[in-house]
């Protein structure tokens, strides 16, 4: 291992269209997907036969066939067989933090690239049976006789029968994260108003995305799918206005326009050292220079979708700089509501104080600077694939655009938080990776 601490680059990204469920995607699996992903990052880098030294990745809604996932993904594309494939999980920033962990071993020289990927697929949710009948099905599978295969289904009821449905509500609370996010909405006082307004601009800057060909190299073609099918260019106040609360039918403000569809989708992204990237001749669009993970105790009454505030004052406080020394904000829109709770919390002085140790609050974001490519609620959030995505947009913007620094903030179920800073080649002194980026995997 060095000693220096080296810059990690990020090279780019490539992902498929996103979909929504039950669309396009319907028959492909999660395998599929990331393949297709992680094959478009290999055509677009010119890695047919390369050894890439760790691919890491992995989805959130899966089989237990899926385990080896991230392998048989490498497996299955023109990379070269003897590269390793990593599957790892943390929900919604399952691609980010596969990223920040690359990045902490690339630079101290541990390895010299990695990919980062995630894909999901609600449209092949996995189904499974009752834990009785599971567990008959399991004493059938070991019995030695007739006998013994018949004895196991001894007392049972037809009730075990019935399968059960995927379940994505919090398990400590029983509450899905639209409940969760409806609270906060209350407790922050998010008008619906101004989450119609958010959704609204999230669409039309996606659509903007694709008409000035922003996203021609970063999204590849998928079952014969050119773009993702959420996006809606002619979406408009008024029919955003009409539809119904989707989880607080009486009170909420929270609703299917306002919110990320279920999506299905797979992103990937290339990470190297400056040598690695060199001796390749591909371009560096960005650094990657810190991350943070963070968590709140949402059992006891913490808004469940907070801890993004709480990831990004400590990277803040790492990194010596203020929230507002960003020239982009890529905030993922899981809800409408969730990123104007976040905004408000790092404007208020109480919440700054109180809960994040901060003696002034962290202030405003000029909003003119967030999403400016679309995000979540227009692009779709295939959970795993959102952290690669991002990466790959704000690279992009750094290496095209005149901007120096950008700021990700991504919200994961389990009331988790990661953040991440990425710098243009041009920034000067950019942010020591040290200790920083080892805390932040």
């Amino acid at each position: 291992m060095t000693e220096a601490i080296r810059r990690v680059a990020v090279l780019g990204g490539v992902r498929i269209p996103f979909c929504r469920s039950h669309t396009a995607y319907a028959e492909l699996s999660n395998l599929d997907l990331l393949t297709a992903a992680l094959g478009g990052l290999a055509d677009r880098f010119t890695l047919h036969g390369v050894h890439v030294d760790e691919v890491v990745g992995g989805a959130v809604v899966t089989h237990a066939k899926d385990w080896n996932l991230a392998r048989e993904a490498v497996i299955g594309s023109p990379l070269a067989q003897t590269t390793p494939g990593i599957t790892m999980m943390q929900a919604c920033g399952t691609s980010l933090q596969s990223a920040l962990g690359l990045a902490a071993k690339i630079a101290t020289g541990q390895i010299e690239c990695g990919i980062a990927m995630g894909s999901d697929t609600t449209s092949d949710a996995p189904i499974v049976f009752q834990r009785k009948f599971a567990q008959r099905l399991v004493q059938v599978s070991r019995a030695k006789s007739m006998g013994q295969r018949l004895a196991a289904f001894k007392g049972m009821m037809p009730g075990e029968l019935a399968p059960q449905p995927p379940d994505t509500r919090e398990p400590r609370t029983g509450l899905g994260m639209g409940e969760h996010c409806e609270l906060m909405a209350k407790e922050w006082c998010i008008t619906r108003e101004d989450q119609d307004v958010l959704a609204f601009e999230s669409h039309l800057k996606a659509a903007a995305a694709y008409d000035e060909g922003f996203m021609d190299d970063l999204v590849i073609p998928c079952a014969g799918v050119f773009r993702d099918n959420n996006v809606r260019e002619d979406i408009s106040l008024e029919r955003l206005a009409e539809l119904k609360p989707a989880f607080d039918k009486a009170t909420g403000t929270i609703t299917a326009g306002n919110s990320t569809p279920l999506t299905d989708g797979a992103a990937s992204v290339l990470l190297a050292s400056e040598k690695w990237a060199e001796n390749r001749g591909i371009p560096i669009q960005a650094y990657l220079t810190l991350g943070r993970t963070s968590a709140v105790d949402y059992v006891q009454g913490e808004g469940l979708l907070m801890a993004p505030t709480v990831a990004v004052s400590e990277l803040l406080r790492q990194a010596g700089l203020a929230l507002q020394d960003f020239d982009y904000y890529e905030i993922h829109e899981a809800f409408a509501a969730q990123v104007l709770a976040t905004l408000k919390a790092w404007e208020s002085e109480a919440y700054c104080r109180t809960r994040l140790g901060r003696t002034e609050p962290l202030g405003a974001i000029d909003r003119s600077k967030m999403n400016v490519k679309g995000s979540s609620i227009a692009i779709g959030h295939p959970f795993a694939a959102t952290g690669a995505r991002i990466l790959a947009v704000l690279a992009k913007l750094l290496h095209s655009g005149s901007g120096q620094r950008g700021l990700i903030s991504v919200c994961t179920a389990g009331g988790m938080g990661v953040a991440a800073i990425l710098e243009g080649v041009g920034t000067p002194k950019p942010a020591e990776l040290g200790n920083d980026m080892k805390g932040a995997t």
